[in-house]
């Protein structure tokens, strides 16, 4: 299976057995982005600098309007696609595995954590990975130290308040809080 096939199979959800070949097609996916989050971390980079760093982390081209204050971490960095004028804040961690997406003038505060792979809850299949793809809408606000879990879909014009755990979907318009994260009102 080549790299390609390997991220499609993950965005579709496929599991990978803990051990087997194909988990092995992630560790090599982390060894890489280790390396370039590595030089994207380790001393001052300019706006264009980081840009050509994270189109090397994702494998594709990112927007001019593309903007990140590093540190960032990501274990795959190649099931990551953004948007035009999105922010990325300082100290975040995406767990891209199963894909995460990120529409146009979204705004991600610091510390966020976004993991698109859960664990087998069977002891004998706990190092099973099990991805799901993180979809964000357009023009979403993601507080700092949030987390969005696996599966999770963030509608348009939506905020998550800081430190809130997103397990399930978000409306568009919508303002969530707490943990896990519930309504707190609708957007006007």
């Amino acid at each position: 299976m080549d790299i390609q096939d390997f991220l499609e199979y993950l965005r579709q959800g496929g599991s990978v057995a803990g051990g087997s070949d194909v988990h092995g097609c992630m560790h090599l996916l982390a060894k890489e982005a280790l390396q370039i989050t590595a030089k994207l971390n380790n001393s001052y980079r300019s706006p264009e600098e980081i840009r050509c760093l994270f189109a090397e982390l994702t494998g594709k081209p990112v927007p001019e309007t593309f903007s990140m204050f590093p540190p960032f971490y990501s274990e795959c960095g190649k099931n990551i696609y953004v948007g035009e004028h999105v922010f990325i804040n300082c100290g975040c961690h995406f767990q891209d595995h199963g894909g995460i997406y990120i529409g146009d003038g979204t705004l991600v505060g610091s510390y966020v954590v976004m993991a698109t792979i859960n664990h087998g809850q069977a002891p004998a299949r706990r190092s099973d990975n099990l991805p799901a793809p993180i979809h964000i809408g357009k023009n979403v606000w993601i507080g700092s130290h949030a987390t969005i879990l696996p599966g999770v879909t963030i509608g348009d014009d939506a905020i998550v308040a800081a430190g809130a755990v997103v397990a399930k979907d978000v409306p568009a318009n919508t303002l969530v809080g707490g943990v896990p994260a519930k309504i707190i009102k609708k957007i006007n």
